[in-house]
């Protein structure tokens, strides 16, 4: 890790180093950790104090493996190896992330948004890896935490970091910026989500225009031009937006759709006077967004059209979004890791394109303040009124999800938890079925994908 010695990390945390080696003077992290399991012999781990777990109680197994350091907030009673002491971890944690970004001649494209950050991400990782050596966000580190350690990932020799950056309070992205310092900030949409803390749509425009904070004045912001909010956005730093969508005056547009149902889409993407023929192999109309906005970033590093199209159609889906799963002679749409009622209305729409009977099971949707009953209700409604054949609601939020899609003319059934769904649910899915898995993280709906795997 360039430039990263502990003297260097210790000026950038505010930290005293305690039990220094004179060997360790001009030695060079190899790598920086929170979790004491991924501890390899020249790392620096960071003792974080959590909910569950204090990692100052890991200090001697780490250094029993090796560890070249350790950050922490209090010294071990023996003199173990070299620490250095900081008021904060987590603190630490973020400014050395920050010393280490300095460090670094790359450039970082940051992503935000309500919904699509990581199917975004992916779709610009994955075109941009058609010309340049790229480190992304892997899985959903893209908080106060996740987003340091998917720094300390980069490596001397990678061209471009992807950064998802998420958040659910004000003053959060702020302090993501400082550390990502973004030479170009993509934008998917402002929706429904964490209202608790940002209360409406334009104080989710403000948490999240946040970004621009740090970000590079010289550089490039991509937002939608379809959303009405991001649509404000007139100019950064002087500089307009490069926007997309469907609608023709955005820079980049698409046009000549064609649903392939799950399957996926083709797609038109104009750039300019340039069009490119999009194989897009992830299913839903959102991703057709995804793959715009992944053009738009693409222009921005000079990428030609037939590698913008060969990096659309080599993208992956991740697990818990839009993930297909074959079990057995059922298909599970697997889009369980997070849910808002726009990401809610997506997925549906996407299941209302599947053959044979659609199922969808639905969970409780958190953070969405004091109408998050009604939110669940309008759910409830969109399911029934989209044709979805069997509506399963989950949860105590999600009873008003049952009741809206019964209201509606829907076929629907209400269960207080999932394990009460799990008991039952071989039962009720046929052979043949399309089903849908849906609901906030914290449901774990990741259980059900499980039991109907299983149960096959």
């Amino acid at each position: 890790m360039k430039n990263m010695t502990l003297e260097n990390i210790a000026a950038a945390c505010g930290g005293e180093i305690y039990c220094m080696r004179e060997e360790l003077a001009q030695e060079t992290a190899k790598g920086i950790v929170i979790d004491s399991r991924q501890i390899e012999p020249g790392y620096i781990f960071v003792a974080t104090k959590g909910e569950r777990v204090d990692g100052h109680q890991f200090i001697p197994d780490v250094f029993a493996k090796g560890a070249m350091a350790v950050i922490c907030e209090v010294l071990p009673k023996e003199d173990l190896g070299p620490c250095i002491l900081v008021k904060d971890s987590f603190m630490a944690l973020k400014q050395a992330a920050a010393f280490y970004r300095q460090q670094l001649n790359i450039r970082v494209v940051g992503i935000t948004g309500s919904v699509g950050k990581t199917s975004t991400k992916e779709f610009v990782a994955s075109v941009l890896s058609e010309k340049y050596k790229v480190h992304k966000t892997a899985g959903n580190y893209n908080n106060e935490v996740g987003l340091p350690l998917t720094i300390f990932g980069i490596q001397e020799d990678d061209q471009i970091a992807v950064l998802e950056m998420g958040i659910n309070t004000f003053g959060e992205m702020h302090r993501l910026s400082e550390v990502a310092k973004p030479d170009i900030c993509v934008m998917t949409n402002i929706g429904q989500c964490h209202l608790e803390n940002l209360i409406d749509r334009d104080g989710i425009l403000r948490a999240k225009s946040e970004i621009f904070d740090f970000m590079n004045p010289k550089g490039t912001v991509v937002v939608n031009g379809d959303d009405d909010k991001l649509a404000t956005i007139h100019e950064v730093y002087g500089k307009a937006p490069v926007t997309f969508g469907m609608n023709k005056q955005n820079a980049i547009w698409a046009d000549h759709i064609e649903n392939r149902g799950l399957l996926g889409s083709c797609a038109d993407i104009h750039m300019g006077d340039d069009v490119v023929h999009a194989i897009i192999p992830l299913p839903g109309e959102h991703m057709i967004y995804n793959a715009m906005a992944a053009a738009a970033v693409a222009l921005q590093f000079g990428m030609s059209k037939e590698e913008i199209a060969a990096g659309i159609s080599h993208v992956e889906a991740v697990a818990g979004r839009s993930h297909l799963v074959e079990a057995g002679d059922k298909v599970i749409i697997d889009d369980c890791y997070n849910a808002n009622p726009v990401s809610m209305k997506a997925a549906i729409d996407l299941l209302a394109t599947a053959p044979g009977r659609k199922v969808a099971i639905l969970g409780d949707m958190f953070e969405l303040g004091e109408n998050e009953k009604a939110m669940h209700g309008e759910v409830g409604a969109y399911a029934a009124e989209k044709g979805i054949d069997l509506i399963l609601c989950v949860g105590e939020l999600s009873e008003s999800m049952y009741q809206e899609a019964v209201g509606s003319g829907g076929n629907a059934k209400y269960y207080e938890t999932r394990e009460a769904l799990e008991a039952v649910l071989n039962e009720i899915l046929q052979q043949g079925d399309t089903v849908l898995v849906k609901a906030s993280h914290s449901m774990a709906f990741e259980n059900l994908v499980k039991c109907i795997q299983v149960n096959q």
